[in-house]
């Protein structure tokens, strides 16, 4: 990619900026699930690994923060988009609200595996905090960025087995059930950015979201380094271990960062979009394995359950 799009690629920048390429086959359904509500039996849950597990864990503190930010962000644009992308939108923002309640809930497990993740919510919250005085169109644009991070990241976790082969199953279905819905809607926020923006100099556009991108993905990635490695200093792994550790998993192998390099690196091509990358089948694969878990644990519940209307502790209860 060259440093400046050229006069060909400002075109199709031009060209993508008047139309939407999220597939017309696509329903976006929130699902509206409670995972969270099982308990966390270890701080290693994937495996064992303390690696793995700091980094998923340093991933879902911020998910409450941040997934109430983007739905603040893309509400503003309700009502100025066509109606079928309102459609999409209201959906995007039912399932992120249930993302939201559902990580509210595996966080204060984490709590109850003594681990302190104030730091981490704190720093999350200065994060959101910071783009919320900026104009409202930031707000969409940082929302937009950040969504296509997390998109490969579920892709990549859907993908390849290995991240959560022995993993606790439970978990592990929380992590399938949300990815898969992280890559049903990737393309909302960008087909809003493309409607909002539809009167926008195609270079101006590029380069608005190509800085925003490189600026958030570094706060990201550096923020993310500094909530694992507290996290694994609280679980007793400091120093060059944490660094060493940690680079060999998101690096060499399962390598989740590094898999996710090439699919990062496309949102800076002139006339992008997410669904560029036709991902859909991983989310019926998701779907397909953790439906199943459910329906497991339904008829082992039928089976033993002698108190049809309990109803779990309140603290666990959904979040509103």
């Amino acid at each position: 990619m060259g440093i400046a799009p050229t006069i060909a690629d400002a075109a199709n920048e031009f060209s993508a900026q008047n139309q939407t390429a999220t597939p017309t086959d696509l329903h976006i359904r929130p699902r509206n699930r409670n995972f969270s509500l099982s308990a966390i039996e270890r701080r290693r849950w994937v495996g064992g690994d303390p690696f793995a597990s700091a980094v998923f864990n340093a991933l879902s503190v911020t998910f409450p923060e941040g997934e109430t930010f983007f739905i603040d962000s893309i509400k503003k644009f309700l009502k100025r988009v066509p109606p079928k992308l309102q459609g999409e939108i209201r959906a995007f923002i039912q399932q992120e609200a249930i993302h939201s309640r559902e990580h509210h809930c595996f966080n204060q497990h984490l709590e109850d595996c003594d681990l302190d993740i104030s730091r981490l919510e704190k720093t999350i919250a200065d994060v959101t905090n910071g783009i919320r005085v900026m104009p409202e169109i930031s707000h969409l644009v940082a929302t937009m960025c950040i969504e296509h991070i997390t998109a490969i990241l579920a892709a990549e976790v859907i993908a390849n087995p290995k991240h959560f082969e022995h993993a606790d199953e439970r978990q592990r279905n929380l992590w399938l059930w949300h990815a898969s819905e992280e890559i049903e809607h990737k393309g909302v926020a960008y087909d809003t950015w493309l409607h909002v923006t539809r009167d926008w100099n195609p270079l101006k556009r590029w380069l608005v979201r190509s800085a925003f991108m490189a600026k958030i993905s570094l706060g990201f990635t550096k923020n993310r380094i500094k909530g694992v490695l507290d996290l694994l200093r609280q679980d007793g792994i400091a120093g060059l271990r944490a660094w060493i550790g940690l680079a060999h998993y998101a690096l060499v192998s399962p390598a989740p960062f590094r898999r996710t390099i090439r699919p990062w690196l496309q949102f800076f091509r002139p006339g992008f979009h997410p669904w560029n990358i036709d991902d859909r089948a991983l989310i019926q694969l998701a779907e397909s394995e953790y439906e199943a878990a459910i329906m497991d644990e339904e008829k082992a519940s039928c089976k033993v359950s002698i108190f049809p209307d309990q109803r779990p502790p309140e603290r666990m209860r959904k979040v509103a």
